[in-house]
Formats: C-alpha cells, structure tokens, sequence
C-alpha cells in the first residue's frame, strides 16, 4: 500500500469527515468550521459555528432532502438561506442518517473535556416525523456510526470498550440484536467499504480494515504522536481513504486538548488509494 499524503493542513482538530457532492466535508474543530474541500486540496467553509458554542464534539449529515444537519449542544439544521435552525432540542456527538429519513444521534451526558467520570452513553433516534426516542444504552462512550447499503444494520465505535458493536435496525428504526463486531481497537469516525469491512483507528496510532469478528486485513501506521480522529472512503468512486489525525501525545492526555485549542494548528487531512470502494452510509 502506498504512503498517505497530506490533502490539508493547518486545522485545528479535524473531525466528521463525510463524501458529499464531490468533495470531502469535515468540522474543523477548535476553528468552529464545517469545511468542504476539493481534491486539489482548495478549502471553502461552508457554515460557521456560533462563537459561544463549544469548539469541539459536533459532527455533520444530511437529510434526504439535501439540508445539512449539525450537532452539539443541540440538533440544528441549515436552511436553503443559509440560516440554522433547531431541528430537535438535543445534544449530541456523532450523527448519521439512514436512507428513510432516520437520524441517529449518540451521546453522553458527562463533561468529557472537563474531565468529569465517565458515564454511559446512548443512541437516541428522531424520526422523520420529529419523534425523539432512546434506541440503546450503555455505550462506552459513542463516536463514529455507521449503516449498511440495505439500512438493516447500525455499527457504532464505543471507544472506551476499545470496540465497535453492531445492532440490527428494526422496521420502526429502532436498534435490537447488540453484538460485537469487532474488538481491540481505538475506534472514532469510521468508515464501512463495500465487502462489509470497516476502518478504524487503533489505541496504537494507526488504522486497520477489519472484517467483522476482528481480522485486521490492512493497516495504515500513522508517524508518532499522530492521531486518527476519523477515517472516511470517498473520491469519485470512493476508493480514497480519508485519514483525520492532529497531534496528540498520549502522556499529556486530555492536556493535548489545551495545547491544540492555543498552539500551532496541526491538524491533517491524509489522502492515499484503496482496492475496496465504500459503500452505505455517511
């Protein structure tokens, strides 16, 4: 396998990576940008956060309709005018929305970056007709979500457990049928490719295929100190494989997110080929 390339550089901490009309969107953390940029590595921002909203933990997807959605302290939606709306009072970290209308939201309600106790997590569902309902509990601690082609299964990163874990989606879009896909990771954003594989970054700095039941097939070594934050398949036939890292030293733990918020932007953007295209959702 090739070695990635740098598409971007000088962000601050970039997350929610999503393939969407010919370009790559993420959120810019620290910066409060949702960000679209091109393969010729030219960056537009697209929406501005509002400066008195936290900088970090919000993510991006789209209805069916084309309107963008974006989490944090609540659910908000982005008008055609460019205005944003609040389309349900709820905060949220990671967000994916399935081919019905379905949006997934997870969660927990403990302060993260304050460095209060843990405390388990959900994934909480609002229908197409704005109806909000809790779909699974006990998640240590959610991030990155993903659904297969077919919308019969939800596979989320629970990065405390070091796991990913599936669910099957019911008819009325909700979760049942918990297992574990995959273990021994250090799962954030991830990405699903069309053989059923997902990457996914490990506790030791690099990212791995890996099949459900855990066989790593590939694996990408990141340089030291060089965290992937999120993965995502995508190019014009989604055979690029997106790599979200900035700087973090794993010594200096959650102290890594002062130094990021009032130091040197060092967050990348890595770009290299793959075999296997991505498929389902985001």
């Amino acid at each position: 396998m090739s070695e990635p390339k740098v598409l971007l550089s000088g962000l601050g901490i970039p997350e929610s990576p999503r393939w969407h009309e010919g370009r790559l969107w993420f959120c810019n953390w620290i910066d409060g940008q949702v960000v679209a940029v091109g393969l010729d590595g030219r960056a537009d921002v697209m929406a501005a956060r509002d400066p008195d909203s936290h900088p970090m933990g919000y993510s991006i997807d789209w209805l069916p309709d084309g309107r963008l959605l974006v989490t944090g302290d609540k659910l908000r939606r982005q008008e055609p005018d460019g205005s944003m709306i609040t389309h349900a009072e709820q905060p949220a970290n990671e967000i994916v929305v399935d081919g019905r209308g379905n949006i997934y939201l997870n969660g927990a309600d403990f302060n993260f970056t304050g460095g209060e106790a843990p405390k388990p997590g959900y994934v909480k569902l609002v229908t197409p007709d704005g109806q909000l309902r809790q779909v699974a509990g006990d998640i240590q601690f959610p991030n990155g979500m993903v659904i297969t082609p077919d919308n019969r299964t939800l596979i989320i990163s629970e990065s405390f457990a070091g796991r990913l874990t599936a669910f099957d989606i019911d008819p009325d879009g909700g979760l049942s049928g918990r297992r574990v896909f995959a273990d021994g990771l250090g799962p954030d954003g991830i990405s699903l490719d069309a053989e059923g594989a997902v990457w996914v970054g490990t506790a030791d700095y690099s990212v791995v295929r890996v099949a459900e039941g855990g066989q790593v097939l590939q694996r990408v070594e990141l340089p030291e100190n060089r965290a992937p934050f999120a993965v995502m398949l995508g190019g014009p036939d989604r055979r690029t494989l997106f790599i979200m890292t900035a700087e973090w030293r794993k010594a200096d733990g959650l102290a890594n997110l002062q130094r990021l918020a009032e130091g040197p932007r060092t967050g990348e953007i890595l770009a290299l080929p793959v075999a296997v295209p991505g498929a389902g959702r985001p």
